[in-house]
Formats: C-alpha cells, structure tokens, sequence
C-alpha cells in the first residue's frame, strides 16, 4: 500500500449496520499494509476541532516568561516544554523544532492509583486560559469514544474479542501533545519532529491545514496523509504492533513544516493502563521477536530518556522506535 485510505468509521457504531463487516476488514488493511489511515464519521464536530485548534494557538500565544513558570519538570511531566529542548531519544542529530505543552489523563490528586504510578495526577491548565480545561477535556472524551471504536474493530478483524483491546484502557495512561512548529526555511534540513514510530498504542490526530506531516511507506518514500476536511488521521502505534505479534504496522513518520506558515497540532496517544503488560495476543509473525513491555515502566522509561542527560539502559524496552 503506497497511498493512505480514507475510511467511513460511523458503521462502527452500531453494531447490526450493514457495512459494519467491510469497514473492519478495510481498517484492518490499512493497519497491517501502511500503519496509517484517514477516517471520517467520527461524530466530531469540525467547529469542535476548531475551537481546540484556537485554544492550541491561545496556550502557545502566553508570554514566554509565562510559559517557563509552567514548564515541565523531572518530576512532573505536565505543561509547557521550550522549544529546542528535546532531541530524539537515542541522543543523535538535533534538538527537534517545536514548542509542547503536554496533558495527562486528568486524575484527581487523592486517586489511589496515584499511589501506584507517579505518571497519574492533574494536569497543570494555564491560568491565562481558564476555559481551556473544559475544551480539552471535551474534545479528549471524545476521541477517547473514537479510539474505544477503532479498538474493538481492530480485535474483531484479528478474531479476539473486543475487551482484549479495549479493557485496557480503563484509567489508561493516554496523553496529549499540543504542539507549535514555527515555519522552517527553504536551506534547513531538520525536522519539526524527526522521524519516529509511536511507542503508544493508537494515535490520533486532527491534521493542521498547513501540512507538513509525511509518512514512510515500505519502499522508504514519503507521502502525506490525504484527510479530507473533518477527518482525523490515525496510525498503529508499538504497542498495538507487539499486541497483534507483528500482524498490525507500526510506521515511521516526521513533520517538517516548509509551509511558510506557523503550525499547531494536538495528537492523542492511547496509551493502556499503567499495569497493562503487552505482550503478543496471537502467535508472532516469524521473525517478529519483542520482549513483552510493561506500561507504566515503559511510560516513565520514554519520558526520562526526553532529557538529554539521560540514557537507556539494560532496563528500557525497546519497542522498535529505532529506524534501521
């Protein structure tokens, strides 16, 4: 599969609709040949999109003194992160370029399981921006009925049942990134965001109008998604890839915005529950050999490799980030 296909999800939400069968096979295609695909039907409005994508762009417009008494800590992996200040994981090439402002699944701070996992907590919301927390929460709870959907549809075309994918996010560790990539130059050479595969389950994104987002296709081309305007982007993240024991695809993607243009963006990153271990829920395609991967040490492993200082060590799983 060369191209990325636009997929009809609102079968998926009754479960007698005729089409229900075809649009499961067609997004099982899509996962195991290409990773990626387009998907319309969500039942999510375009003005709602909109009104994120304003808050997006209102949470980035603070003043930058503002926004550094809200950055991210060692500690808290909640709020603003500078522009610059992240390279890839494994330490080579330069910092990515974009500014982030990360979220959390929003937990209460006398939940237990904050007891069991520090990655649970509240999020830090701007105080310049009190409505953005009611926007984000919104636009997060629906998509988080769009990835329960996508989910059980893709259990049902690898013939488990749905719980198998879907149980596992109860009080999952799902995360957001809002994002701000400046325009780049004609002469530069790097990367929005380098190219990387998903170390979460399921991503899903509403595509920034300016573009810049480019997909790996198995010849070592790179295309762009084809989203129509109201569709979302999705694409197979690692931890699906090793559920499914090699079956569905977790692909290499980049940003890099020649637009000319300022560029926002808001994926969601499905990510189980913080006891979840993933491990093959089918026998392993041959040559498809991953030890099996705790969530919430995984999560916390992804994060403190963030910081330059830091470095994998015996302990951090690896999912198949690295490109060959």
């Amino acid at each position: 599969m060369q191209t990325i296909p636009t997929i009809d999800i609102s079968p998926l939400r009754a479960t007698n609709h005729p089409d229900r069968a075809e649009v499961v096979q067609q997004i099982l295609a899509a996962c195991t040949e290409i990773g990626f695909l387009s998907i319309t039907g969500t039942g999510i409005p375009t003005e709602q999109v909109d009104s994120v994508r304003a808050c997006v762009r209102a949470i980035f417009g603070i003043p930058e003194p503002r926004k550094w008494e809200q950055a991210i800590t060692r500690d808290n992996y909640r709020g603003y992160i500078p522009f610059g200040f992240f390279t890839p994981n494994d330490g080579s090439g330069t910092a990515d370029k974009y500014e982030g402002y990360k979220l959390h699944h929003e937990t209460a701070p006398d939940d237990p399981v904050i007891n069991d996992c520090a990655l649970y907590g509240p999020n830090l919301w701007p105080v310049e921006h009190p409505e953005a927390r009611d926007i984000m929460l919104g636009y997060w709870a629906q998509l988080d009925l769009v990835a329960h959907d996508l989910l059980g549809a893709l259990a049902e075309g690898l013939d488990l049942p749905p719980a198998e994918l879907q149980a596992p996010f109860d009080k999952p560790l799902t995360n957001m990134t809002l994002l701000h990539y400046p325009p780049q130059g004609d002469d530069d050479d790097g990367y929005g965001i380098h190219p990387h595969k998903d170390t979460d389950a399921l991503t899903i994104i509403a595509p920034d109008p300016v573009g810049g987002l480019e997909v790996q296709t198995r010849d070592g081309g790179w295309i762009t998604p084809d989203c129509p305007p109201g569709g979302f982007v999705v694409n197979i993240g690692d931890m699906l890839e090793l559920w499914s024991g090699g079956r569905l695809v977790s692909t290499p993607h980049r940003v890099v915005n020649k637009s000319g243009k300022e560029r926002y963006s808001f994926p969601y990153f499905a990510v189980p529950r913080h006891d979840t271990v993933v491990t093959p829920l089918l026998p392993p395609q041959p040559g498809f050999v991953r030890p099996s991967v705790h969530c919430g040490h995984w999560s916390a492993e992804v994060w403190r490799t963030n910081w330059p200082d830091e470095g994998a060590t015996e302990n951090t799983p690896e999912l198949g980030t690295l490109l060959s």
